[in-house]
């Protein structure tokens, strides 16, 4: 029995009201009185159409990147000791550290048309700023670290005594990971790939420098919608705030259903 467990359950659900619950309720109510009509028309407009895709197509690429990544980086970080960990924990929790604002003025300035990989990449026909693809990288930025360090303390509690009994038997280490130490990881996994989607989805101010913003081609929902509110259209902001917030919702229920899911798989198993 936790002491104080009423007034602690108390304390909890008031800071996470305060914090999270009243924001989205406010969001709701600021939708109540916005007909159907113009719900549709602000909400599915082509503008807003083509933003959601873009988003939701760069943050599906850049949440795929980083799980492939992170889990390499993890797997460094746990299995090989060297003098550079410490070196490289920094570099993972940059993202954490920096502004968006700050991160998104340093990426275009690094891929932009002259910048030090920008123009190279551009000299061999793959531009990088004001492109779609621009817009991934700036992505893949920010939702590395949830990936790494969601898997990481996962992986550094693996049985090691499974994986050695495999390689005593001959297993190949190829073998060896992607049967034993891939399925283990996948919820951990998961878990990285659904918390850095979810980043990416509402992410800004590290696209919006890099990105372009280009109606149709390089525009994202958030700066869709600071677009609505510079234009005094509050409603049609409101609206595109809450497909961009019951998406989010949407696919969020869908990976944890999954992950519930083959939780109880593994435990009938």
């Amino acid at each position: 029995m936790i002491p104080g467990r009423g007034l602690t359950l108390g304390l909890t659900l008031s800071i996470v009201s305060i914090v999270v619950i009243a924001p989205v309720a406010a969001l709701v109510l600021s939708a109540v009185g916005i007909t159907p009509a113009h719900v549709l028309e602000a909400a599915f407009s082509a503008r807003a159409l083509a933003a959601y895709r873009l988003s939701l197509v760069c943050s599906l690429g850049a949440a795929m990147f980083d799980v492939l990544v992170g889990v390499a980086v993890a797997a460094v970080l746990v299995r090989h000791r060297h003098g550079l960990d410490r070196w490289l924990n920094v570099l993972v929790d940059i993202p954490f550290a920096i502004p968006t604002s700050v991160a998104g003025i340093a990426l275009a300035t690094l891929y932009g048309p002259n910048g030090w990989l920008g123009a190279w990449l551009a000299e061999h026909g793959i531009p990088v700023a004001y492109t779609p693809l621009g817009i991934a990288v700036a992505l893949a930025f920010v939702g590395l670290p949830f990936v790494v360090r969601t898997v990481e303390p996962v992986l550094a509690l693996l049985p090691r005594d499974v994986h050695e009994a495999a390689a005593s038997l001959g297993a190949h280490p190829f073998t060896v990971t992607w049967r034993i130490t891939l399925p283990l990881l996948f919820p951990a996994i998961l878990t990285g790939f659904a918390l850095a989607f979810g980043r990416m989805l509402g992410e800004y101010g590290s696209v919006i420098f890099i990105a372009g913003n280009l109606p149709l081609r390089t525009e994202i929902p958030p700066l869709l919608i600071v677009t609505r509110l510079e234009e005094y259209d509050y409603t049609g902001a409101a609206a595109i705030a809450l497909v961009s917030l019951a998406a989010s919702f949407l696919i969020l229920l869908a990976i944890n259903a999954l992950q519930r899911r083959l939780s109880t798989a593994r435990a009938i198993a």
